[in-house]
């Protein structure tokens, strides 16, 4: 997986679907940056989070198992090991089972994983494994992703399965649909919002070194970090109903 948010923090990062190469940026609504909320007990994000590379959502495509389509976005993954990793690592995960979120009528699914070279890695084979190891970890994720929008004036998020986390054999199932969702849209020559440029796999949209080198000397220069608005860092208490 590819980590967008390390654990612990705020801000909003996202893999790109619209820059070349996809870069990971901090997302903007209404011309200002976005962190999520802290929903007591939690502060920011409680696992490391971030996406599954080569895999897509189809907008498209209704999912038989959740009765929506998908969210267009690559699929998403919390690591729940113990070391907090850095914005942009790429780890090697185990995969261990999955969630359904439907967001706004649109499934997004929660892949749950931990990082192999995790200590107590061994330890996790299948969902049924992190109650056991993780005793309320599962708990907290689905009331995390439940509420975390609330404090915006959204409604709470659904799921399907009745938030239920389906077994690691269900997940791999779905990583190989959303991955061949992922490889028709590296190969079709429609137009789509996306953009497809990339080094690896195979693809018509795939480039060499010096052209991803060339892609990104044009980027902006690194500037100082702004400061960040102390708002952020407060505690909001939302019933659940």
């Amino acid at each position: 997986m590819v980590v967008e948010v390390p654990r612990w923090t705020n801000a909003k990062m996202e893999i790109s679907r619209t820059e070349p190469l996809n870069p990971i940026v901090q997302d903007v609504k209404k011309d200002k940056l976005r962190f999520v909320h802290n929903c007591f007990p939690h502060h920011g994000y409680i696992w490391n989070y971030g996406a599954l590379p080569q895999t897509w959502e189809n907008p498209q495509c209704l999912d038989e198992s959740t009765g929506c389509k998908g969210d267009n976005d690559p699929v998403d993954a919390v690591e729940i090991g113990f070391r907090v990793a850095k914005r942009g690592e790429v780890i090697q995960v185990k995969v261990l089972g999955v969630m359904a979120l439907i967001d706004e009528g649109e499934t997004d699914w929660k892949l749950i994983t931990i990082d192999v070279n995790d200590p107590l890695a061994s330890k996790l084979d299948d969902i049924k494994d992190v109650d056991e190891t993780f005793p309320g970890l599962l708990k907290a994720t689905h009331e995390w992703f439940k509420i975390y929008k609330i404090p915006d004036g959204k409604p709470a998020n659904q799921f399907a399965f009745n938030g239920e986390a389906k077994n690691r054999e269900f997940a791999l199932r779905v990583i190989d649909e959303t991955h061949k969702h992922w490889e028709s849209l590296a190969n079709t020559t429609e137009a789509v919002s996306i953009e497809r440029t990339c080094m690896t796999g195979e693809s018509s949209f795939k480039i060499d070194r010096l052209r991803a080198e060339e892609i990104v000397h044009k980027c902006s220069e690194v500037g100082p970090a702004a400061p960040i608005d102390p708002i952020v860092d407060k505690w909001h208490f939302v019933e659940i109903k």
